[in-house]
C-alpha cells in the first residue's frame, strides 16, 4: 500500500500547483471530468499490449459515454479481443465488457482541482481462450484535475479488486500533463505505476507519449504509446477515432 501512497501524494501536490484539454483517453490514467449533460462521446478504438510471450489487442472496441445528469457520466466498453501468443494458436472473440459511472463531486476553482470518482466493473468472459480473466474485477479510484491556460494536469489512482487463484488485489496510480500547443492539437505525457497483479509478478512502472488532434467539434483522433518495466506488459498503446455530440 505504501508504494501507492507516495505516488498519489506526489500527484496531489503537482495537481494543486500545476498550471483545458482532453483528459482520460488516450491514456491509461483517467480524470474526474464527466461528459457534459445530455452529451455523448463515442470511440472506435484499439488498445494493444506486448507481453513477454504474446500480443493482446482490442480489435477493435467501442466505447460510449453519456451525461444523463450534470456531473455524472455513464460508461460502457464493448470489445472484440485478439490474443496472439509467440507459439500456438491465436484467439479472437468477444472480450471483457467494461461498465462504469463517473461522478464529479468537487468543481475546479482558482485554487482547488476538480475531484471525482469513476468506479469500473470488468464483466468476465470465457478465460480458457485468454480473452478474459473469468472473474469479475472492480476498480475504485479517485481522480483530480487542474488547468491553467494551455496546461492541464490530471491523475490520481485507486484499488483493483482482482479475484482468482493466483491473482492479487493491486494499486494503480498515474499522472498526465498536457499542453494545447495549437487550437486543435494537444500532446501529453503520462507516468503510471501499478503494484503486483499476480503471485510472483513484479510491480510495473511505465510512461506514454500521446496526442489529441481535433478535426472539428465533432471528430477527433487520439493516440498514445510507450514502454513499461516489470509487470505483465513490455509495451502498450492506444488509438481511437472519437465522435462528440449533444444538444
Amino acid at each position: 500500500m505504501l508504494t501507492a501512497v507516495f505516488p498519489l501524494t506526489l500527484i496531489l501536490l503537482v495537481l494543486i500547483a500545476s498550471p483545458k484539454a482532453f483528459a482520460g483517453p488516450p491514456y491509461i490514467t483517467d480524470d474526474p471530468e464527466p461528459v457534459e449533460y445530455q452529451h455523448w462521446e463515442v470511440y472506435f478504438a484499439s488498445i494493444f499490449a506486448k507481453q513477454p510471450d504474446a500480443w493482446t489487442s482490442t480489435a477493435p472496441h467501442v466505447e460510449v459515454n453519456y451525461g444523463p445528469i450534470p456531473n455524472v457520466q455513464l460508461h460502457v466498453i464493448a470489445p472484440l479481443t485478439l490474443y496472439a501468443p509467440g507459439e500456438g494458436a491465436s484467439s479472437y472473440g468477444y472480450g471483457v465488457t467494461e461498465l462504469g459511472i463517473k461522478f464529479r463531486f468537487v468543481q475546479e476553482s482558482d485554487w482547488l482541482p476538480q475531484i471525482g470518482t469513476f468506479p469500473l466493473l470488468e464483466v468476465p468472459t470465457e478465460s480458457n481462450r485468454n480473452l478474459g480473466s473469468g472473474h469479475l474485477q472492480t476498480f475504485l479510484p479517485i481522480w483530480l484535475q487542474k488547468s491553467t491556460g494551455k496546461w492541464t494536469a490530471y491523475g490520481g489512482g485507486g484499488y483493483w479488486i482482482n479475484p482468482g487463484a493466483n491473482n492479487r488485489n493491486w494499486w494503480f496510480s498515474g499522472l498526465v500533463i498536457q499542453c494545447q500547443v495549437l487550437p486543435n492539437l494537444t500532446p501529453g505525457v503520462e507516468l503510471f505505476h501499478g503494484t503486483s497483479q499476480q503471485a510472483g509478478q513484479s510491480a510495473q512502472t511505465g510512461f506514454n507519449l500521446g496526442m489529441v488532434w481535433d478535426l472539428s467539434n465533432l471528430q477527433h483522433i487520439m493516440f498514445s504509446a510507450g514502454p513499461a518495466f516489470g509487470g505483465p506488459n513490455q509495451l502498450q498503446g492506444y488509438f481511437a477515432y472519437q465522435l462528440t455530440f449533444g444538444p
